[in-house]
């Protein structure tokens, strides 16, 4: 069994694979143009990083740390951030397409196109992975999808520019984060209404959870700081330091620490989740931007 944390260097187009035990970089590997985000397999044998400005898709083999396909379609328009479900399938987000496409990953095939909002761009799944929950930029909303039928259920309106959105893993919270008007929006998985709205600092783009459900964690891309949301109470509690334009955040196994791409300072800080304090900062490529943390089995 082997931990990494997975982070995608924008403009250098290579991808960091980080010891997490040691929080070294073991490999990088050079990827195609513009990789954004990645996604693994439960298992964590394998890990696809969707390459935006290629509007392709590398596959890794997480025992090796080694290219072994490359998933193209004609479709593909800034491939963005999907999910893999426990059986396999890639549920991807592709933002200038306005569509969404299902990815076989054993096959690597796309097996069906599903036409979605405007700049459709981030995935979220329930715990059960009976619902997909994606942020659509372009129509400031969030769509929700049968993951069985792969049909859309509904369409939300949120705040101005939704791009992060997570599901928390007690799977009673879809949060949101719109970065148009510096809001965190908390919306029930139940009725779909308007539990709270939290103000954090500039730009919030991605929501993470602790593993618990007692925290998500918001890094806000101008304000180079993660806001804390304390779920129970629903309120910002602290608003952690971190490098410039912090972008994908990521737990580890254990839940104890948080890794953070910093796209402007060309680091991963590492946030101590007792404490709520940076204990650590990695050196990784120009302008990290997707993280993932990943055990390989």
């Amino acid at each position: 069994m082997s931990d990494y944390v997975i982070v995608l260097n924008k403009d250098d187009d290579t991808v960091s694979f980080i010891d997490e035990p040691s929080q070294e970089v073991v490999k990088v590997v050079a990827v195609e143009k513009n990789p954004h985000e990645v996604a693994a397999t439960k298992n964590g044998r394998k890990a696809f990083v969707s390459n935006a400005g290629a509007e392709s898709i590398s596959v890794f083999d997480m025992t090796t740390l080694d290219i072994i396909d490359t998933i193209r379609h004609p479709d593909f328009r800034f491939p963005h951030e999907g999910k893999i479900t426990a059986d396999g399938i890639l549920i991807l987000a592709s933002t200038y397409a306005n569509k969404v496409f299902i990815i076989d990953t054993d096959s690597h095939e796309v097996t069906k196109v599903i036409p979605a909002q405007r700049m459709s761009h981030m995935v979220a799944l329930t715990p059960d992975e009976t619902r997909a929950y994606v942020s659509n930029i372009g129509s400031n909303s969030y769509s929700v999808m049968d993951t069985s039928t792969y049909e859309w259920l509904a369409h939300y309106p949120v705040g101005r520019s939704p791009e992060g959105i997570n599901v928390s893993p007690d799977g009673k919270w879809v949060y949101v984060a719109n970065q148009d008007d510096n809001m965190v929006y908390i919306m029930d998985t139940e009725t779909h209404s308007l539990q709270g709205r939290i103000r954090t600092s500039d730009v919030p783009i991605r929501v993470a959870f602790t593993h618990d459900s007692q925290y998500a964690f918001v890094p806000n891309r101008l304000g180079n700081c993660v806001s804390v949301i304390d779920t129970a109470r629903k309120l910002e509690i602290k608003r952690i330091p971190v490098g410039f334009w912090p972008g994908g955040t990521d737990f580890n196994a254990k839940g104890e620490l948080a890794y953070v791409a910093n796209n402007k300072t060309n680091d991963v800080s590492v946030i101590d989740v007792a404490t709520l304090k940076v204990v650590n900062s990695i050196d990784v490529g120009i302008h990290p931007d997707g993280l993932i943390f990943c055990r390989v089995e």
